[in-house]
């Protein structure tokens, strides 16, 4: 891409748009409405394979000027399962009595397609997450909250799950949803930067 072109966040969560807005970029959002269900393979497999459903979707039906849209997924791995958001309560609260005082790998797939070519470029990146171990009573008041319920891997370290997590090994940024390095890896490959992407009205002055 010669000129600067829109940047299109294929995703309806509000942490993601939260993650890139603080960097600096302010995307259009559309969301894709993929079925999440169904998808088999290894953790990083299943996020890639939804992200670039999700990027695919959308890319398919967007008008107006060519865009680069970002397709992003998120899924705990824990002993080899993916976890995406739990189904209910009672789920949620098993999942954490299950990763409570362990530690799991959040894996979030990215895919990015240039609508004006039809080029995709996808990759996942990684980030080992370290649970506190909580009690019964901390389980039952975090999934009370109902946060837990509309995130992979029924935790947040940007939220209410914060004190939940003693430490993180990579990508903070991965965690809430979107790895700003890979995201600048997967730009340049389109030759893109990300200053070029900047809102800098939002700029302090």
């Amino acid at each position: 891409m010669t000129a600067v072109p829109r940047f299109v966040l294929a995703s309806a969560s509000p942490a993601r748009l939260k993650v890139l807005r603080a960097a600096g970029l302010d995307p259009e959002v559309v969301v894709s409405g993929v079925d999440e269900s169904g998808v088999l393979g290894s953790p990083e497999e299943v996020a890639l394979t939804l992200a670039t459903r999700k990027a695919e979707a959308v890319a398919a039906g967007l008008g107006g000027p060519p865009a680069l849209v970002l397709g992003c997924d998120s899924v705990l791995e824990l002993d080899g399962e993916a976890f995406g958001k739990p189904v209910n309560a009672p789920e949620a609260v098993s999942r954490w009595r299950r990763m409570r005082g362990r530690s799991g790998i959040l894996h979030t797939g990215h895919c990015l397609i240039d609508t004006s070519t039809g080029r995709r470029v996808a990759d996942v990146a990684s980030t080992t997450v370290h649970f506190a171990d909580l009690s019964d009573g901390e389980v039952t008041a975090y999934v009370g909250t109902g946060e837990p319920l509309h995130v992979a891997g029924a935790f947040t370290i940007d939220g209410l799950g914060g004190p939940f997590v003693d430490r993180i090994e990579g990508d903070p940024h991965n965690v809430v949803g979107v790895s700003l390095p890979l995201l600048r890896r997967l730009l340049r490959l389109h030759h893109v930067t990300v200053p070029q992407l900047w809102d800098d009205t939002n700029f302090p002055r």
